[in-house]
């Protein structure tokens, strides 16, 4: 079987775990080959570090794509995360337009805010061009924040307490059934956490869940997407492709042994997404 290929637009962030310092060693080790579109370039992220470097990578991405395409370079999935601009929104639109085929997932991880707040450098103008950008996705992961966002709701409206509201929330987020949805953030229990999944293929919802790891841990949401987006593109259903996202982060989470600033310990367990994949293949 031929490795998977997937295009990752996000931004990378020289130190402290989050983006692209996931993605690659994410992907890779689940045996899919990842193809960085990086927006920008900053000597850290920004939670927990102050004064970083940023470089503004915006005028490198349709060269990029163009040369991609000159060379009839063909993608399993396009995977995107965090956006600096409208102008990176409408590029990668743009990307996925041209490299869209029948066999290429779209998985876009709508990066725009948490805990009820967007991030501080989302205007309005900009939650509402992600939210065009979502328009074209096969599958999104929102957390909550995002979820109200997406939807010009009120974050206090947005309640996933019981199983009928997140399933009435993550059926809105999937515009008429026409894409998936992994819903973050969903706690039934107060010992788990995990994610609702609305499936567009066959219209079933399903809840995964893992052990609730007390603390805040920084790239979290873009190793759960990573994990999803490697599992999908390996041929798992989604949510085989979701729990395993769930409990890999929980594990990483309790693994943690570096300052929370610095993201997730997950490098030494890596090795257990590969091994994952597999029994699930021959299961």
């Amino acid at each position: 079987m031929p490795v998977p290929r997937v295009a990752a637009i996000h931004d990378l962030s020289c130190f402290g775990r989050c983006s692209l310092t996931i993605v690659i060693p994410t992907l890779s080790a689940m045996g899919v080959q990842c193809c960085p579109l990086p927006t920008a370039c900053l000597s850290t992220h920004t939670g927990g570090f102050q004064n970083n470097t940023f470089l503004d990578l915006t005028a490198q991405l349709e060269p990029i794509a163009s040369h991609w395409k000159a060379e009839g370079v063909i993608f399993d999935a396009v995977y995107t995360g965090f956006m600096s601009s409208q102008e990176q929104m409408a590029l990668t639109a743009d990307f996925i337009r041209n490299f869209k085929h029948p066999n290429c997932q779209i998985i876009i991880d709508p990066v725009m805010g948490d805990h009820g707040t967007p991030y501080r450098t989302y205007t309005p103008a900009m939650c509402r061009a992600m939210a065009e950008l979502a328009s074209l996705a096969d599958v999104i992961t929102p957390n909550r924040t995002e979820a109200a966002l997406l939807l010009s709701e009120n974050y206090e409206n947005i309640h996933l307490d019981t199983e009928s509201d997140c399933r009435r929330w993550c059926e809105a987020l999937s515009a008429g059934g026409r894409r998936s949805v992994v819903l973050k953030g969903v706690s039934l229990t107060p010992e788990a956490l995990g994610a609702v999944c609305f499936d567009h293929k066959t219209g079933q919802t399903d809840f995964v869940s893992a052990s609730r790891i007390p603390g805040q841990f920084h790239g979290t949401g873009d190793l759960f997407a990573s994990v999803l987006t490697g599992a999908l593109v390996k041929n798992l259903s989604l949510p085989e492709a979701a729990q395993l996202a769930a409990s890999f982060t929980s594990d990483c989470a309790r693994y943690q042994g570096t300052p929370c600033r610095e993201g997730l310990d997950f490098e030494p367990l890596l090795w257990r997404l590969g091994k994952s994949i597999e029994e699930e293949r021959h299961a």
